[in-house]
């Protein structure tokens, strides 16, 4: 485990004092592992949420969507409704 003297504002202070109480945990440290953790996870290895997945599969499947041959084909799809 690392020792690290920090610091932060008192906002940041605040924050970490709610975590500590919400999660029950011992001290601020606890508090700076859980935030520092989550985020770590959401930024570094962020997992797809199951309905994206979903998507990528069908698209896959069937195709983006249509394509157009001029912007005049475009345009009467887009018209037509």
């Amino acid at each position: 485990m690392v020792q690290a003297i920090i610091n932060i504002s008192k906002n940041a202070n605040h924050i970490l004092n709610i975590v500590k109480a919400k999660h029950n945990l011992k001290d601020k440290s606890e508090a700076i592992e859980l935030v520092t953790m989550g985020y770590g996870e959401e930024l570094l290895e962020p997992e797809l949420r199951p309905e994206y997945i979903e998507k990528i599969k069908r698209i896959e499947k069937e195709g983006y969507g249509e394509t157009f041959r001029s912007i005049e084909e475009l345009r009467k799809k887009i018209e037509s409704g």
